[in-house]
């Protein structure tokens, strides 16, 4: 990883601020921040309605052109700079506010997002005891419309079957769906009427906030190590939960659900749009956390690398997510003599009501619940692990004087105290109606809008020419054309054709047969617009404070590099990056020599430095 062998303090280490303990802590990391709940719940019933396996190609296309070349970008933004998303701008001060903005976003996301959690560890809890408690009808929350698949009442064999219930009565309701609205949330009939908190979601979100700070107490030093165990113990479940599913009867029926293609559903427009958002929102682009994961990286760690590993991989647990999901899904549909599509859900609809129903049919159900939300939690957790850090380091990297490096542990206290008081609203009986408002506006088309003003700052407002000079002199070799071309032209135009289609495609947000009314919906686009008003804000601000006598001199002065602007560490800093020393200096490592061939023979004719990629790193003997 470019540490000179044999030379003291070439040691590719940033003692100021720590680096991974090694590169498989970073790409499990990111592994645990890309993969989410999102992979489980969303993705294969996206890939169900939208033309089953003819859904994976528009997908794989989108990951390819938009997916890849994001993810490396920012990956190698903030390796460079060694600088979380706010010190980063320095590249162009005037875009800082893209730096807030997804400082914003991660704040909404991790607010939600660990009620969540929440609820997986309440599901998780329960679900330790003989009969799961939303198996039967027999409860004190039950309503008469309550039919379990288990009860006397309704099972496969009765001569009427689910679909014969369902044409006379029209009401039927699962006992896990009213365990879900009834029991669990106690559901307000209205957004506005927040009603009492629940006391048992409170204590699982104060546990979910616990474990998160305990394993970001010494910041990438002890969350490095959890994720070994939280980022691969969610596949060996996934496994666990697949073999089961597809012994199940019915479970091909579900699978092949999942994947026979609709061929003429390509030419759908819609298609393609929710191929594009779900790469793009799924591999976490423009949250913030790509660009402070990679901050902590050595300088001379193969990013290239790394970015398709993580890519794939992501992309790849999507789709055997869907088949651990349809398996189960077929075999329930089966037992109730219906249609897959009628026991098909996505959201918190199928975590937490879909697929406990369908585990309820198993032998030895809790079991089977203990491990699927005992994998939600993890999927869960590595995603707000990123969350957190990518605002404390904002923080502490912002200011970035001694006292308050010292003092990270206490920045992570107060960043989980504020998250828990601010998530402790989405614990009440209106709390799901505020979490998904939350869900829907605040990470949606503001993500688009970042991540698009994120292309053109680098590739045209710093230039493409100095950005492709700076990842030469971090990797040892320039990034392939095909990624300068998409950086340039294709990734930006499709994250253009995402915020046209996401507007196109707006409808005002419900929950099941509850419409939001006008008041939360305004509110909702509040938070879209409060994470990317800080760009416009910000460059405002910027201009106003730059030297020039004209506009277009403050323009220039407030978009152009700043001095400390380069790799973080002296010993990384030659070419254009090289300080200006004195002729007295004897570190003649630190500069530029004056004959860089000559210099360049001697050294790698003295040791060949191997990079991370097995490949010899010029810049090393360029110093």
């Amino acid at each position: 990883n470019g540490a000179v062998p044999g030379e003291r303090g070439k040691q590719d280490k940033s003692v100021k601020r720590g680096n991974w303990g090694n590169q498989i802590e970073f790409v499990l990391t990111s592994v645990g921040y890309a993969v989410g709940l999102g992979n489980v719940w969303r993705f294969p019933y996206l890939c169900y309605r939208n033309g089953g396996g003819a859904f994976m190609f528009p997908y794989f296309i989108m990951l390819v052109f938009c997916g890849i070349p994001l993810f490396f970008m920012e990956l190698s933004f903030g390796q460079f700079a060694s600088q979380g998303c706010l010190g980063v701008w320095r590249v162009s001060p005037m875009f800082k506010g893209v730096g807030y903005g997804m400082m914003v976003v991660s704040t909404y996301i991790g607010i939600y997002y660990n009620v969540v959690v929440c609820i997986a560890f309440y599901y998780f809890f329960v679900s330790m005891t003989r009969v799961l408690p939303w198996t039967y009808c027999s409860n004190a929350w039950n309503t008469q419309d309550c039919a379990g698949v288990l009860d006397g009442n309704l099972s496969s064999h009765a001569a009427l079957n689910l679909t014969g219930l369902l044409n006379t009565t029209q009401k039927r309701t699962s006992p896990s769906e009213e365990y879900w609205r009834r029991y669990v949330l106690d559901l307000s009939d209205d957004i506005g009427n927040l009603g009492e908190v629940r006391l048992p979601l409170l204590g699982c979100l104060g546990v979910s906030w616990v474990v998160v700070f305990l394993c970001l107490i010494k910041g990438v030093k002890s969350s490095g190590k959890v994720v070994y165990f939280t980022a691969t113990f969610p596949y060996v479940v996934l496994t666990i939960l697949f073999v089961r599913g597809i012994t199940l009867e019915g479970a091909l029926t579900g699978i092949m659900y999942y994947l026979t293609p609709q061929w003429d559903k390509i030419l759908d427009a819609k298609v393609w749009g929710d191929a594009a958002s779900q790469i793009f929102y799924s591999l976490g682009c423009a949250w913030g956390g790509l660009i402070t994961m990679a901050s902590y990286n050595k300088f001379h760690n193969n990013c290239y690398r790394d970015s398709i590993i993580i890519s794939i991989t992501n992309c790849a647990t999507s789709v055997y997510a869907g088949f651990v999901i349809f398996s189960i899904l077929g075999f329930m549909a089966k037992h109730l003599g219906v249609d897959v599509s009628k026991v098909a859900d996505h959201g918190p609809g199928l975590a937490f009501v879909a697929y406990p129903e369908a585990l309820t049919l198993l032998p030895i159900s809790p079991l089977w619940s203990i491990l699927f939300f005992f994998m939600l939690i993890l999927l869960g957790l590595g995603t707000q692990f990123c969350l957190l850090e990518t605002l404390v380091t904002a923080i502490v990297d912002e200011v970035g004087n001694e006292w308050i490096i010292r003092r990270k542990t206490f920045v992570t206290l107060g960043v989980a105290v504020a998250g828990f008081l601010l998530g402790v609203p989405l614990t009440t009986q209106a709390g799901i109606y505020w979490l998904l408002l939350m869900d829907n506006y605040a990470a949606s088309f503001s993500l688009v809008v970042i991540s698009c003003i994120m292309c053109v700052a680098i590739m045209y407002i710093y230039g493409h020419r100095n950005y492709f000079k700076d990842i030469e002199m971090m990797l040892g070799f320039p990034p392939p054309l095909f990624f300068q071309i998409c950086w340039r032209f294709i990734s930006p135009a499709i994250i253009f054709f995402i915020l046209v289609f996401t507007v196109i495609q707006y409808r005002p947000i419900s929950y099941n047969d509850y419409v939001y009314p006008t008041w939360a919906i305004s509110i909702g686009f509040l938070m879209a617009l409060s994470s990317v008003i800080c760009i416009p804000i910000y460059a405002i601000y910027k201009v106003c404070c730059s030297e020039g006598d004209t506009l277009l001199e403050r323009l220039k002065n407030a978009t152009k590099a700043s001095k400390d602007w380069g790799p973080a560490l002296a010993e990384h800093r030659s070419g254009r990056y090289a300080p200006a020393f004195s002729p007295s200096t004897e570190s003649h490592l630190e500069v530029q020599p004056l004959q860089p061939e000559k210099g360049r023979s001697e050294v790698a004719a003295a040791s060949p430095v191997q990079g991370s990629n097995g490949s010899a790193h010029s810049q090393d003997s360029r110093l």
